[in-house]
């Protein structure tokens, strides 16, 4: 019997040898390990032909080593997520036309400052190159949006868009239009910039500088889901258990307007957190600058500290554009992922009584220098005729996020 068991544990052996010696022929088989867009490897994990990683390669297939999306000048990453967008506060204008609602929102980037005056000039010098002069009159922001019949405000018809002391204010006098027209020569401009840096060659077409990573996508005017999201910055108020026990009424904690705490400010305690009016004829507070906001007009776009995305002044300074069509039952319509409404369906203008709600009228957020608090709460909206302008609407872009880093 115990001849039998060695017998036994032989054979085990032998056959366990065997599978061995055969698993290890199997690993000998030339293994590609994990790819990534930053790993992609020297050859084909399909063909095993070679890979061409000359990006002026127009003859070979050419692969594009790319560790993360090259971000453009000016943006902040956004890192998207589930969120309840909507009115966080008693709706006093009674509108009820931004419900809470749960939706996710993707990833994406936003300018950490509004469009300035001196951003803009720089679009209207490189538009003098390209189109007439008839055409670059139309993209001028309209000076006249500061004059009034009971009012002397005649200074800045002239300078604030002008004078060098105005360059990094806020563009104002700007329609929808012309905030869209600025999105498209930026992205333009910005690739072909980034083209010339990389070396890459002018002939090669738009969908072969985006397989080598060198096109980012658009700029554009963020979606009212995104500019509210980016708004409130509920970063920071999260727990393990994906609860947030508690909400945001503007883009900071606190249900005041002033800022409340003496660590990260030292000695800013007390300080006005927005540019906003505090009431009927009230821009700015009294005179001496203690805890008053001092600004009457808009005022340089880093002034006032940033949300916890670090983006500044996504409550007062200036109103801002967003890309949606105005409709006040959005919410009801809109998909719980991504949320945007490009234009009428599902809530045509035909089932409205006023001439108010058609596809050319926009929605804008923020609250801006001329608003009271009210309106300084990120789930507030508004809207106006997509071409026209005032002084206290501006903008700023987004940029979609692609792709993911080391994936």
């Amino acid at each position: 019997m115990v001849f039998g068991k060695n017998k036994f544990g032989l054979v085990a052996t032998a056959l366990l040898f065997v599978a061995v010696s055969i698993l290890s022929s199997c690993n000998k088989t030339p293994g590609y390990g994990r790819r990534t867009a930053a790993k992609p490897g020297k050859v084909s994990a399909t063909t095993g032909a070679q890979f061409s990683f000359d990006a002026n390669d127009s003859t070979n297939f050419v692969v594009t080593r790319m560790a993360k999306q090259i971000v453009g000048p000016n943006l902040k990453y956004i890192q998207g997520g589930r969120a309840v967008l909507g009115s966080q506060e008693q709706d006093i204008m009674a509108f009820r036309d931004n419900v809470e609602r749960t939706v996710t929102i993707a990833s994406f980037y936003m300018d950490e400052t509004e469009i300035t005056n001196n951003d803009y000039k720089e679009f209207l010098f490189n538009m003098r190159k390209a189109v007439s002069a008839d055409s670059v009159g139309k993209l001028e922001p309209s000076d006249r949006v500061w004059e009034g019949a009971m009012s002397y405000n005649d200074v800045y018809d002239t300078y604030y868009f002008r004078f060098p002391g105005f360059n990094f204010y806020p563009v104002a006098g700007v329609t929808w239009s012309q905030a869209n027209a600025y999105t498209k020569w930026r992205t333009q401009y910005v690739n072909e910039l980034m083209r010339q840096k990389q070396g890459i060659d002018s002939t090669l077409t738009k969908n072969q500088l985006i397989e080598r990573g060198v096109a980012m996508p658009e700029y554009r005017l963020p979606s009212e889901a995104e500019w509210e999201y980016a708004a409130k910055a509920m970063i920071g108020t999260q727990y393990m258990d994906e609860n947030q026990e508690y909400g945001r009424i503007y883009p900071w904690d606190g249900r005041g307007v002033r800022n409340p705490y003496n660590i990260k400010r030292k000695g800013k305690q007390g300080d006005m957190l927005a540019n906003f009016k505090r009431g009927r004829g009230d821009y700015a507070g009294i005179a001496g600058g203690i805890s008053n906001d001092g600004d009457i007009i808009p005022t340089n776009v880093y002034d006032y500290p940033p949300n916890d995305f670090g983006l500044y002044n996504m409550a007062g300074n200036m109103n801002e554009w967003v890309q949606d069509v105005y409709r006040p039952l959005s919410y009801t319509d809109f998909d719980d992922l991504n949320p945007l409404r490009k234009d009428g369906i599902f809530d045509e203008a035909k089932d409205y009584g006023t001439t108010l709600i058609d596809d050319n009228y926009r929605v804008y957020k923020g609250g801006s220098w001329r608003d009271v608090a009210y309106w300084l709460s990120p789930g507030t909206r508004r809207f106006m005729h997509q071409d026209s302008a005032t002084n206290h609407i501006g903008f700023r872009c987004a940029m979609i996020s692609v792709g993911a880093v080391g994936k």
